[in-house]
């Protein structure tokens, strides 16, 4: 028994979400340990964003159970933010109204280097601004879990590989997990130690060089993201410990494959 195992943050057990008697997520099995980035992926309407909700606990699963540390602090970065285009408000404005320290603030706009955007207006930013400045939302708390849905929509591909960075960043000084939902499969091979596969269950899991060779990855994004994927093979300098956790049903290894009869 290995009794260095870290304590998972957070845990999903045997999640199953219904709305009107259609599954939408079926036994799923999910645990998420500090110092490691998961990514999800999957096809549209597969049920990503709904994992998500249960998790946050916005929504309650139909069957199964979420268990989290005690008062563990999670920073949520969504899409996209709807302001009224009415209300003046600049950067600094709109993150004292979670964290009226403006040091702290300060701190963090330095950390994510838009300290130059402290009094520009919240409806004059670019694409990649907007998601920097709702990064720094979510880690004004120092969040132990940091969930990002789509944390690159609406940015260029530049910015796309620097907001990459700057969650890597982030995860490395606060130690903390990161979960988030992604469809740029190109850059999930550099920037993620777990990749889950989800259609309402979860087909694969794994590294990304695993996932990226399982037949229901390929199926669902064709041969050519596969192909491309092996040009972004994940290097590391360190070893994978995998806790056997990020997999479903009664398998228990996380690196090995998923299979599942699709009918």
């Amino acid at each position: 028994m290995n009794n260095n195992k870290p304590q998972a943050l957070i845990e999903l057990k045997d999640i199953g979400v219904r709305f009107n008697n259609k599954i939408v997520l079926n036994n799923i099995n999910l645990k998420l340990y500090p110092n490691s980035v998961t990514t999800i992926v999957g096809p549209n309407g597969g049920g990503k964003s709904t994992l998500l909700k249960v998790l946050l606990k916005l929504i309650r699963p139909t069957q199964g159970a979420v268990k989290a540390k005690t008062k563990l602090r999670i920073g949520y970065v969504p899409q996209k933010i709807h302001l009224d285009q009415t209300l003046p408000l600049t950067v600094k404005k709109f993150l004292s109204l979670q964290q009226p320290q403006s040091t702290k603030i300060d701190e963090i706009l330095l950390q994510l280097s838009i300290q130059h955007l402290t009094e520009q207006s919240m409806h004059k930013l670019s694409g990649g601004e907007m998601q920097r400045v709702l990064l720094a939302r979510a880690l004004l708390n120092q969040p132990e879990l940091l969930v990002l849905d789509e944390p690159v929509q609406g940015v260029d591909i530049g910015g796309q590989a620097e907001l990459y960075q700057l969650i890597a960043e982030s995860k490395n000084r606060l130690n903390c997990a990161v979960l988030m939902v992604s469809h740029d499969l190109h850059l999930v091979m550099a920037n993620t130690d777990h990749v889950l596969c989800i259609n309402q269950h979860l087909c694969c899991a794994g590294t990304p060089e695993t996932v990226s060779e399982h037949p229901d990855f390929i199926r669902y994004f064709g041969d050519q993201f596969a192909q491309n994927f092996a040009l972004y093979t994940h290097h590391h300098n360190h070893k994978h410990n995998l806790h056997g956790d990020v997999c479903c049903g009664a398998h228990a290894n996380a690196a090995a494959d998923c299979h599942h009869t699709h009918r």
